[in-house]
């Protein structure tokens, strides 16, 4: 099925190519400036720290719903190993093989391409067996550190989980945005809450992949205009799923990473923030969420913080 016509108009609209150059690789975390992590810094009040990630294990988050994305293996290589001959100080060593995707993460804008063509209207064949991304790869994002704002559409809407096949529209996230309190302002990392991932807490891998809300193909409008640097959600697809529109699967996937060059993320563990939120009345804070630096990755594990 070709995209229609509904998305290239939203395309359209949302494009960034050449907004910092025809070089450009990073796209919106361009929009991070140091007055942004300035100001970010201080919506620290009470040093109170939050993490985000899911813990990586081997019976984590995937199902084999995408081909070749597997939860961490993890193997011992040493154990207690006096490696420079006996009585000397023994070591203990491991390894691990995973989907750089698997458990809480980012996707580089590489992560998908739409019509041959990926972020700044680089050909997709730039993208290799042997070297990953050439370019735009998550190596490229060196730095995401800057001011986080939940958006928790879950508690703005009265419910505690919002249920499967829900599109979270842009009037959801101006009605979490009021809830918050806050104006979401340029350079900002928007966390949006659904509730969904209280499912895998609960032991129901399958019911959180499917079916689940998730952010509407009329959402990246909503972004470009505040000029958002990124979004992470708590979902395993990030977007509603099965989608909106019949047949027509990842658009905003590709408009977020394709046309507006926008990190996004899923599988974010955001309920003991939406307590912390929700307890202090504060939806802002500082967010330290930096890229594992894979070369040529499309993708990489993070373990974020938000700092309140």
């Amino acid at each position: 099925m070709a995209l229609p016509k509904e998305f290239h108009d939203i395309a359209g609209r949302v494009r960034n190519w050449g907004r910092w150059g025809a070089d450009d690789e990073i796209g919106t975390l361009n929009l991070i400036t140091d007055e942004v992590v300035r100001r970010a810094a201080a919506e620290i009040r009470t040093g109170r720290r939050v993490p985000l990630a899911l813990p990586l294990r081997e019976d984590g988050v995937q199902t084999g719903l995408i081909p070749g994305r597997i939860n961490p293996l993890h193997t011992m290589v040493q154990i207690n190993q006096e490696i420079f001959g006996p009585g000397t100080v023994a070591c203990s060593d491991d390894a691990v093989t995973m989907g750089l995707q698997a458990g809480t993460h980012w996707d580089a804008l590489t992560h998908v391409s739409h019509s041959g063509t990926l972020y700044n209207g680089r050909p997709a064949s730039t993208v290799t067996a042997h070297g990953g991304a050439e370019f735009s790869g998550i190596g490229t994002a060196r730095h995401v550190v800057s001011r986080g704002v939940l958006l928790d559409v879950a508690r703005a809407r009265g419910v505690d989980r919002l249920p499967g096949g829900r599109a979270v529209t842009p009037e959801d996230l101006a009605a979490a945005e009021e809830l918050a309190g806050t104006r979401v302002r340029a350079g900002d990392v928007v966390l949006v809450r659904t509730g969904q991932i209280q499912l895998y807490l609960a032991g129901d891998k399958h019911g959180y992949g499917f079916p689940s809300p998730g952010l509407s193909i009329r959402t990246p409008e909503w972004f470009h205009a505040r000029d958002v640097a990124a979004v992470a959600n708590d979902t395993l697809t990030f977007e509603i799923f099965p989608p909106e529109i019949e047949d027509l699967w990842l658009p905003v996937h590709a408009l977020d990473l394709v046309e507006m060059g926008m990190l996004q993320g899923q599988n974010w563990n955001l309920e003991e923030l939406s307590t912390a939120c929700g307890e202090s009345g504060r939806y802002t804070f500082l967010l330290s969420a930096m890229p594992e630096p894979f070369v040529g990755g499309t993708g990489t594990p993070v373990a974020p913080v938000a700092v309140l």
